[in-house]
């Protein structure tokens, strides 16, 4: 479980969020809607230690994450798919969806075995596994940065804007893609953010809504007028 305590940050002396809390149950996905600038993203980012808190905290499994530098969070079990992929462009598919394990010298054994259950959600990805980072469409890099956070993420998946600038039949496959990491991975804390939330309806179990960097509790029918 993740939770969010009051937590306030300012980016380039602006405040952004403004003393937000919120958890993330295990085995629930919760969608944070707003608008382009509410702090959906800086919410992520913050989350994952590349924005200081200015105040408040953030737990996982109850530990305190104050002092654990953002490299050493996916070691807790933190999967991070940001907004703009950042893919490697010369690494293939496999070794980008790969490097997060190498980076926290996983054993082989344990690689193997996360590629594996990551190619048997997504089998598109072992197809396209010997592709270059830097030839794959809009939509195929989505699917890869979703691969990525899943070979590392235990316990919480964070996916920052997953559906912008993907065509609408991308979009409804990426939808059906978090329903079987849904059925997979039952015991998985989703937080994902969104401006149109509507394709993520058969997934959601809680909506909140970020608005003047404040949350609060919304729908997402609610949301979608």
């Amino acid at each position: 479980m993740l939770s969010v305590e009051n937590i306030r940050v300012a980016v380039a002396g602006n405040t952004v969020l403004r003393d937000i809390s919120f958890t993330l149950p295990n085995g629930e996905t919760t969608v944070l809607i707003g608008r382009n600038g509410a702090g959906k993203t800086t919410t992520l980012r913050a989350i994952m230690g590349l924005l200081p808190l200015a105040a408040g905290r953030i737990l996982v499994n109850d530990r305190d994450l104050d002092g654990v530098a953002t490299y050493e969070r996916p070691a807790l079990g933190l999967g991070y798919a940001p907004e703009d992929r950042r893919m490697i462009p010369s690494f293939s598919v496999r070794e980008n969806l790969l490097l997060p394990t190498v980076a926290l010298r996983f054993p082989e054994t344990l690689k193997t075995e996360r590629l594996r259950a990551v190619y048997d959600l997504m089998p598109e990805l072992e197809e396209l596994q010997n592709r270059s980072g830097g030839t794959l469409s809009g939509g195929q890099g989505k699917m890869v940065a979703l691969g990525r956070a899943l070979m590392v993420a235990t316990d919480v998946l964070l996916l920052d804007e997953p559906f912008q600038g993907l065509a609408p039949v991308l979009a409804q496959s990426y939808a059906r893609t978090l329903k079987k990491v849904r059925d997979q991975r039952p015991d998985l804390a989703v937080l994902v953010t969104e401006s149109s939330p509507q394709l993520l309806g058969e997934v959601t179990d809680r909506a909140l809504k970020i608005e003047r960097g404040e949350i609060s509790e919304t729908t997402l029918a609610e949301a979608g007028h």
